[in-house]
């Protein structure tokens, strides 16, 4: 009962706040975003100390190498966070936006863009999400309530007491910030149930978080995150290309979400291009689990089962298919994918259109890779999440997908 109530304060101290937030203008918001990036250059020795003790333990709990490396923050990574938020001060403050019309009975109608309230979010071990998710509410005054993963426990004290400190030099309440330092998972059900005070629910990281965030939740919930990619190499394409694309989508991080886990090739050139591949990868180690028809083209890989291809590995292992062609490859991406980014390698045009128009994903690439699948790398500053479904957004979340429409109407007293 403590912690509900304890958890039920914070929730309570980050809607009263939310007001406020709202009613700033676009001048205080900024200020705030920049004393922000001041703060982390600034205080870069204290939030790299605070994550040395998030690492220490995520290393003796065994937690995997590749995992470590979303969560280790140095000062490349912290200047990086701060030039986000730099970046996101240049973008239009979408709060306030519209259209406005009369209508015949004379009263005019004002359809204006508003903050969706109070954003909470339940996300895993990327101290990033902690100032980019904060960030953008700041920008489009929402309030927010962060409940970050264990592992980045420290790290996360440490940003968001800098984040509140910024906003005060801002002139805004501190408390439109909220950070739930409880990491267990009697907390997050804690989160999940409030109704009254939460307005929308945003999870970040694993199919499993996600998944148990959808069942439970009494908060609307936006999906995000859960990445299967695919990457289909059609029969016509550049294969110097294709080993290009392939191995940027799966070995750059192949930790995020963005990054593939399932690659189809054509029939007709598998035997040219699955050999260049995976000599390609050996350099990073990359596990592959063939199905039958591809595993003689790939030196040492291991025989796929059906699970395979429907798992987000965020890790250097890689399903492998042969398909007859375009028709088949988009069957099956259908069937396994996440909906959330995929891409194909060809020179056909019929084939490429095919494609984009038959996938069923939020981001549908042509001779590209899925790691762009990125709020910056889309001209959105950055991102709270990139979603899978299709309301009240699809695909990287930028600030529009973070606001309402509310209409306001003006009358000389018109009555119908």
């Amino acid at each position: 009962m403590e912690l509900f109530e304890e958890i039920r304060a914070l929730c309570a101290g980050v809607a009263k706040a939310a007001p406020s937030l709202a009613e700033a203008g676009t001048k205080e918001k900024n200020t705030a975003l920049l004393n922000i990036a001041e703060a982390l250059v600034a205080n870069s020795d204290k939030i790299i100390e605070a994550n040395k003790a998030d690492l220490a333990s995520a290393e003796k709990n065994g937690v995997a190498p590749h995992m470590i490396d979303r969560l280790a923050l140095d000062e490349k990574r912290i200047k990086g966070i701060a030039d986000a938020l730099t970046e996101l001060v240049a973008q239009t403050d979408p709060i306030g936006a519209g259209e406005t019309w009369t209508r015949p009975s004379g009263i005019t109608i004002r359809a204006v863009r508003v903050p969706l309230g109070v954003i909470g979010i339940i996300f895993e071990a990327r101290p990033n999400v902690t100032v980019d998710a904060a960030a953008l509410c700041i920008k489009t005054g929402n309030a927010t309530v962060l409940r970050g993963g264990k592992e980045a426990i420290n790290t996360n004290i440490a940003l968001v007491s800098l984040m509140k400190n910024a906003l005060s030099a801002a002139g805004l309440d501190p408390n439109c910030v909220g950070l739930i330092e409880d990491t267990s998972h009697e907390g997050a059900n804690i989160l999940m149930q409030m109704t009254e005070y939460v307005d929308v629910l945003i999870p970040r990281g694993s199919r499993r978080l996600i998944g148990a965030v959808k069942a439970k939740s009494k908060i609307p919930v936006i999906e995000t995150g859960a990445g299967n990619c695919h990457l289909y190499i059609d029969e016509s394409a550049d294969l110097d290309m294709a080993v290009k694309i392939a191995v940027n989508a799966k070995c750059s991080r192949p930790a995020v979400c963005n990054a593939i886990e399932t690659l189809l090739v054509h029939e007709k050139i598998a035997d040219k291009v699955l050999p260049l591949i995976a000599d390609a990868m050996k350099w990073y180690g990359v596990e592959f689990r063939c199905d039958e028809r591809s595993k003689p083209y790939v030196d040492g890989a291991h025989e796929a089962e059906e699970e395979d291809f429907s798992t987000e590995y965020d890790d250097y292992i890689l399903a492998v298919g042969v398909v007859s062609g375009v028709d088949e490859a988009i069957e099956h991406i259908n069937k396994y994918s996440t909906k959330h980014s995929e891409a194909i390698v060809t020179r056909s045009y019929e084939n490429a259109k095919k494609f984009q128009s038959r996938i069923d994903s939020a981001a549908v690439y042509v001779n590209a890779s899925t790691r762009f699948t990125d709020g910056g790398e889309f001209g959105f500053g950055a991102e709270i999440g990139i979603s899978t479904q299709k309301l009240h957004a699809r695909g990287p979340m930028g600030l529009r997908a973070l606001t309402t429409e509310k209409y306001l109407i003006d009358g000389n007293g018109e009555i119908r």
